[in-house]
């Protein structure tokens, strides 16, 4: 058992780095279908006299404010991880072997996404909501327990009684100040948003928005009907288009990509930032047509963001983030630019009416998405803040009333990513639509093209915004244009879809629905 001698912040903070490399390692594993280096239960072998109340009362001491936020909660996360490691087992071995069965065939919840996509009809989706309810249910237990028991931990040996609370203090972010920001907004865009949603899924599927399912949206929203534009090459054979940017991510040193289509690899696709900036891997089962473009650049956002961080940064700074926002920024940004016009008929080939038609759809698609994680966030922190965990209603009350599809009552725990990170999402986007507004404001329409905007992202610039350095994200040229930021193109007069959905009202003024909570996360979260 490793004794508890240690005395300073940088080798308090290896320690905790070389577990988080253990648990990546384990991670990517079990992602690609194969035994994990390390069996979970020899996960903390060795670190049980390191995991103590004893360390984080020695972490308390460090005198530098930043090193010392970084390392305890790298040491809480690890603390907890052990400790909920067995219910966690528990929950992980029910559902990994749950399964639908819908017209002959077996649907595991790993697959219900994919499957959802690209495999199913409209009556077999309405049959997988029928036998997944009914999963949820008996898996529902598991899922309590396992929260009950975090949150039992965080108030019984940290003293901390909302998880809110937690969160907030992890990562800075004045959650309430959100919820209420986050409320007035979907209020404020839901009629230009129902009236477009409503149309597409008339076009789609003949129905009303209100008879959709949760599942339906993930077959309207996988963009399944525009795949028959799609070329036959496989998306990494665009992957020459970083060329621009004097990149080459097949040969990048620390980066390497699992592209294969074993049967045991998991159907979502993941980056594992093992360590910054020599050891990340980038894990994807490909399906197929658009999503797979898109899937692919996403994750590459995520690797491209880390192998580009100095390692001159400290270890602290590379490798025991508080949050991720970032790196969801990079990620959207090489993922929204993949259907632009530009994009879609420079590197695809389509023909420019062929390129509007899905860049239309596309931002349709994003704004609907956006709204999903606004409605998430919503549900999840009056979920925690009124501490009852077992109630699902509100949650499917909250995501018709915002998204229009209905989610079952049952599936709220099934939806629910730690530590709020669908705001994570949000905040990522809205600095991506800042970042494209300053690349689009000075390259001009074609900046993915431009060899000036790979300049940026692999400079000094993204070194110092990942370091979370305030005073250089204050500064950064993007901030001045907020109000101009990136406009969503649904409606506007050249797109040759625009006749579909005239009456709708998406003119240029849709491009505000992004930016109230863009004005409050540039000036209100000093820590990003």
């Amino acid at each position: 058992m490793l004794k508890h001698t240690l005395g300073n912040p940088s080798e308090f903070g290896d320690i905790l780095h070389h577990l988080n490399c253990r648990v990546g390692l384990t991670a990517l594993s079990l992602w690609k279908g194969e035994r994990p280096r390390f069996d979970g239960y020899r996960l903390y072998a060795g670190f049980e006299g390191f995991l103590t109340r004893e360390t984080l009362d020695r972490v308390a001491a460090i005198e530098d404010e930043r090193e010392r936020h970084r390392i305890k909660f790298a040491f809480m996360d690890h603390y907890l991880q052990r400790h909920l490691y067995s219910h966690d087992t528990e929950f992980r071995a029910w559902s990994s072997s749950a399964a639908a069965h819908v017209n002959g065939q077996k649907i595991y919840f790993r697959e219900v996404i994919p499957w959802c996509q690209k495999s199913s009809t409209r009556i077999e989706r309405l049959q997988l909501q029928k036998e997944t309810t009914a999963l949820c249910r008996f898996l529902k237990p598991f899922a309590i327990n396992y929260w009950k028991e975090l949150l039992e931990l965080l108030k019984a040996d940290f003293g901390i009684d909302a998880y809110i609370d937690f969160c907030q203090e992890k990562k800075g972010i004045d959650y309430p100040l959100y919820y209420q920001r986050i409320k007035q907004f979907l209020k404020d865009s839901e009629g230009i948003y129902f009236a477009a949603m409503e149309k597409w899924s008339r076009n789609r599927f003949g129905l009303p928005l209100s008879d959709l399912t949760r599942f339906d949206a993930i077959n309207l929203l996988g963009l399944s009907e525009f795949d028959r534009l799609c070329p036959s090459t496989p998306a990494w054979d665009y992957l020459p288009f970083f060329k621009h940017w004097d990149m080459d991510p097949q040969s990048m040193e620390g980066l390497t990509l699992y592209m294969g289509t074993e049967t045991r690899k998991s159907a979502q696709a993941m980056s594992f930032i093992v360590q910054v900036p020599e050891e990340i891997y980038l894990v994807m089962k490909p399906t197929g047509g658009w999503i797979d473009l898109e899937t692919l650049w996403h994750e590459l956002g995520h690797g491209l963001s880390a192998v580009y961080t100095s390692p001159k940064l400290s270890m602290s700074d590379r490798n025991l983030a508080v949050s991720f926002n970032l790196s969801e920024a990079y990620a959207f940004l090489l993922q929204n630019l993949t259907l632009t016009r530009p994009f879609l008929t420079s590197m695809v080939g389509l023909t420019d009416a062929a390129a509007a038609t899905l860049e239309f759809y596309k931002e349709l698609k994003d704004f609907s998405s956006f709204r999903r994680y606004c409605a998430k966030f919503i549900a999840e922190y009056e979920m925690f803040d009124e501490g009852d965990l077992s109630k699902g209603q509100n949650y499917a009350d909250l995501m018709r009333r915002h998204t229009g599809f209905y989610h079952q009552p049952d599936s709220h725990l099934f939806d629910l990513v730690p530590e709020f990170y669908c705001l994570d999402y949000l905040l990522g986007w809205m600095a991506e639509s800042l970042m494209r507004e300053y690349f689009s404001n000075r390259f001009g329409a074609t900046w993915m093209f431009r060899a000036e905007t790979g300049e940026v992202l692999r400079g000094t610039v993204w070194t110092y915004l990942i370091s979370w350095k305030p005073t250089i994200w204050a500064g950064f040229p993007w901030r001045t244009s907020w109000l101009d930021g990136r406009r969503c193109l649904i409606g506007d007069d050249h797109y040759p879809v625009r006749a579909q959905y005239g009456a709708v009202g998406l003119t240029g003024t849709a491009a505000w629905l992004f930016y109230e909570l863009i004005y409050l996360y540039k000036f209100s979260n000093e820590n990003f």
